[in-house]
């Protein structure tokens, strides 16, 4: 089904070999990705990538905060198309006024910017750069992590909200050459396998090892060409998951064809790989194998076929029971009652967001649910269309009707289902989600509080057959239905009568409207010449998601606001962080008046003159964890911890390259330390580190430190910060990315 292959491979004439007649460094030009790559590289280094996009897109937790950082640098105006999205805090429902609020501002800001506006409740973020956005060999950056439109063309990245701030203020995402990771694909997918299927099989192939960790996934092969578009974007918005980099896919007549239905012609280009193309690694997948899955909590990765899953439901539903009940003590967790009547039983499904809301994985439901009825038990069906114009069409060709009178409701387009800000299931309940991810509280259940629900991934088409038997776990290849393609026709006067585009129509006059939660950041000092922070939070999870770091759902609402958001730090997994946190911050406001508080005497004296190295030793928090920053790009998960007075992340490696992005645009130091090295260290030891600034301005990569134990006893503990360019240097010793633009400024 899915295999992978370590060793490097040539494509040649469309055909992996191993052989080909060019030098390999010739042949690692000939790939998409290096194509589209260096065409948008302004360093004049082929190694050393300074990429300026073509577009950028952001939705309603993140445009607020990234124009405020802009705003404060001294953008005047956005240089290239940017869209602003509401899909995410589209129910005005939580907090009161906030959550219009940060529409209103969004409006202004497009106004006065010359931005494009995207009312709430009108699209998704990901659909509309698809409708919009996306054109053959372009490039946009989103500040979301599933922002990936290779099945169109175009190579995009998710980033936190300070990369595209840098965007806006004409810099550049810089980023050494990545590795491209060849997918090669054949076969034709089954009646009942949808795009679901496929990218679950992916992510379960490639997760846990890294396989294609910050790599560039370039899909070829003869299987393209059997699937449909929305397949194929079905796939691609889901390689996030396998932590990937980005993603290219070869375009064919298929591609075109979206491009001339969204009324764009001129955005279509032939895309292939040049007759002989070098690749690091390669992935193969037989489409025709692979089967309808079912990916259990808490990852999309912890993934099996149905009828696996079902023959070991006990089995594997115990497992979650007890991972559960490790990570949420709290929570009664039972999942194994699910197991009733001769099958498992689920009591929610949703079809919803970038990834399930599609066109054809709706109207293939409808298909499936066509003459049946979702049943008057605990199941029910939530089916949210990715855009007004989607909607429309399915309201057109008569496969809302069909829902509906199945027994479906059809909810407006929204990605809450995604986060955990719609549709949250009972206590201890099974929902079955098309959405891209399951981790845990994304299903926005409070489990800390005793709540807790679980979510599994499943592609629309078996979510519809488990509808169709009550909820019974099905996999579509167990019905008997017919599947009748219709062609889509895309309606843009629901757009132009309702979108602001405001792309090259900036105007200064107009003034921002600033509702009470709208805040801007709190002051942030330089590093200075020595760092001691005290561990507020230590983690030994295998991998630490940005859902941890700083919680999805209602949290959203307070994203415009950093004091009230950072309350939430760490609050589903370390709840005493926050206090601990601000302990240590108020030790460092007396060290900067002058003070020196007891216990940071106590902690200083253990590697020096307390008195001496208090006027040039920041003191601040600190978290460790294995492996942190896997899932979302959203950079509160680094700006948090620095408003609460963090000043540096220990771990042996991060999940990906946005995730410590965020942490050095924030002035967060990316400490690492060596593989094996045993980090046995626990809340409210101290780690010194002496000599800090001149290190970052010396690009050491190697840093000696010092291990304060709560006992008084010193250890030694070598840190690494390793392939830092010039510019996050300076950011770092500015102290976030804020202060290096107002220097520059003021230079």
């Amino acid at each position: 089904m899915i295999q992978l292959h370590e060793n490097s491979i040539y494509l040649v004439d469309g055909r992996p070999e191993e052989k080909a007649s060019i030098p390999q460094n010739e042949a690692r030009k000939q790939t998409m990705a290096w194509q589209i790559l260096q065409a948008h590289n302004t360093s004049g280094d082929p190694e050393r990538l300074k990429i300026r996009f073509d577009a950028m897109v952001s939705h309603d937790i993140t445009y607020v905060g990234i124009i405020q950082q802009a705003r404060a640098s001294g953008m005047k105006e956005f240089p290239i198309p940017y869209a602003l999205t509401n899909c995410h805090n589209s129910l005005c429902a939580v907090g009161g006024t906030i959550n219009e609020d940060d529409h209103v501002f969004g409006l202004s800001a497009a106004k006065k910017y010359g931005g494009i506006y995207v009312p709430a409740n009108q699209s998704v973020i990901h659909s509309y750069a698809r409708e919009e956005l996306a054109r053959c060999g372009a490039m946009i950056l989103g500040s979301d992590s599933h922002t990936r439109y290779g099945a169109l063309g175009t190579m995009a990245v998710g980033e936190g909200g300070p990369e595209l701030a840098k965007q806006l203020l004409k810099n550049t995402w810089d980023v050494n050459m990545p590795k491209v990771v060849l997918v090669y694909m054949t076969g034709a997918p089954r009646r009942g396998v949808g795009p679901h299927d496929v990218a679950i099989s992916l992510v379960k192939e490639t997760f846990a090892s890294g396989f294609v960790n910050n790599c560039v996934l370039e899909f070829c092969g003869p299987g393209i060409a059997n699937l449909p578009i929305d397949f194929r974007n079905g796939i691609d918005v889901m390689t996030t998951e396998t932590t990937c980099l980005s993603s290219i896919w070869e375009t064919d007549e298929i591609t075109r064809g979206f491009f001339e239905t969204h009324g764009r012609p001129q955005d279509y280009a032939e895309l292939h790989p040049g007759r002989e193309a070098w690749y690091d690694k390669m992935i193969t997948i037989e489409l025709d194998k692979v089967e309808p899955m079912i990916a259990l909590p808490f990852h999309p990765s912890n993934a099996y076929p149905i009828r696996e899953f079902l023959a070991n439901a006990k089995e594997l539903l115990e497992k979650v029971e007890q991972d559960a009940a490790r990570r949420f003590p709290k929570a009664h967790v039972k999942l194994t009652d699910k197991l009733h009547d001769g099958g498992v039983w689920a009591d929610q499904g949703v079809i919803a967001g970038c990834s399930g809301g599609l066109f054809d994985n709706i109207t293939e439901a409808a298909d499936i649910l066509r003459g049946g009825s979702t049943g008057n038990g605990e199941f029910s069906l939530n089916v949210y269309p990715t855009s007004v114009p989607v909607s429309l069409a399915l309201t057109r060709n008569g496969a809302t009707a069909q829902l509906l009178e199945a027994g479906a409701v059809i909810k407006p387009s929204f990605c809450g289902p995604c986060f955990g800000a719609g549709d949250v299931p009972a206590n201890n309940g099974l929902s079955l989600r098309h959405t891209t991810r399951n981790f845990p509280n994304r299903e926005g259940s409070k489990p800390g509080e005793g709540q807790f629900a679980a979510v599994c991934l499943m592609d629309a088409r078996s979510i519809a057959a488990t509808a169709a038997n009550g909820g019974r776990i099905t996999p579509a290849t167990d019905m008997d239905y017919v599947a009748e393609p219709q062609p889509y026709h895309f309606d843009r006067a629901v757009y132009d009568n309702r979108i602001y585009y405001g792309f090259g129509k900036a105007d200064p006059s107009v003034e921002l409207v600033m509702g009470p939660n709208i805040t801007d950041w709190p002051k942030m000092y330089p590093l200075t010449e020595n760092l001691l922070v005290e561990l507020a939070a230590v983690i030994h999870d295998p991998v630490t998601t940005t859902d941890e770091l700083i919680p999805s759902g209602e949290t959203s609402s307070y994203r415009s606001n950093p004091l009230r958001l950072a309350e939430f730090t760490l609050s589903r997994r370390v709840p005493e962080y926050v206090g601990h946190a601000k302990d240590i911050a108020a030790q460092e406001a007396e060290r900067r008046e002058g003070k020196l508080p007891e216990h940071l005497k106590a902690v200083l004296s253990a590697v020096g003159d307390a008195a001496a190295l208090a006027g040039t030793t920041q003191f601040g928090s600190a978290v460790f964890a294995n492996k942190p920053g896997d899932g979302s790009a959203r950079e509160q998960a680094a700006s948090c911890q620095k408003v609460l007075g963090g000043f540096a992340n220990i771990c042996y490696s991060y999940a990906t390259k946005r995730y410590r992005s965020n942490c050095i645009n924030w002035g967060i130091l990316p400490f690492t330390i060596d593989e094996g090295t045993p980090f046995d260290y626990a809340d409210g030891d101290c780690v010194f580190v002496p000599d800090v600034r001149r290190a970052v301005e010396e690009a050491r990569e190697d840093i000696p430190a010092k291990v304060i134990r709560k006992d008084g006893s010193v250890e030694d503990l070598m840190l690494h910060i390793r392939g830092l360019t010039q510019d996050e240097r300076e950011i770092i010793l500015d102290g976030c990315l804020m202060n290096y633009y107002a220097a520059r400024i003021a230079d």
